[in-house]
């Protein structure tokens, strides 16, 4: 028979539970992206990009980057990025692609949820997201976001991008 190792540590760790001593993870804040359906008679799934950029100012970081990972050859799908014109020269063209935990294919038309990353520094920060398509159009949204959130924010796109919400 073998004894746990974890067991006989639970007596020594009651007393700081009950306390609440113990740190507890943040509950990060989930990003979420609608990509509406549009009615056209050549659809092509956007590519879309979602990053931070600090109010005060500095650097911007990518959270999501959705493009088509699998294409390669003369014309990879990372020639197109450049679409996503206010990301690219935000810093996108200086992303080493695919980025690991980043970079995805793109997303047919629904809702996906993208956790925002957990060691942000608290501040201001506004999170804009990008869309272009093939044969289609281009959107940018923009939504004012404080860390660490705790009141969410919320803006919608017209017609490459559906809501945009943090919660």
């Amino acid at each position: 028979m073998t004894t746990s190792k974890v067991l006989p540590a639970l007596p020594l760790l009651a007393p700081a539970l009950v306390a609440g001593t113990l740190a507890t993870p943040a509950t990060a804040a989930t990003v979420s992206v609608t990509i509406p359906r549009v009615n056209v008679a050549e659809y092509h799934r956007p590519y879309v990009v979602g990053w931070l950029e600090p109010v005060a100012g500095g650097a911007a970081r990518t959270i999501f980057v959705w493009y088509d990972v699998k294409k390669a050859g003369r014309e990879p799908g990372t020639k197109w990025l450049a679409d996503l014109r206010t990301w690219w020269r935000k810093g996108g063209r200086s992303m080493q692609l695919p980025a690991d935990g980043l970079s995805g294919a793109t997303r047919a038309p629904g809702t996906y949820q993208i956790p925002l990353p957990a060691n942000l520094a608290p501040g201001q920060y506004v999170l804009k997201v990008e869309a272009a398509r093939e044969t289609g159009g281009r959107e940018l949204v923009s939504v004012p976001v404080t860390v660490p959130v705790k009141k969410g924010g919320s803006a919608s796109g017209t017609s490459e991008l559906g809501a945009v919400t943090i919660r």
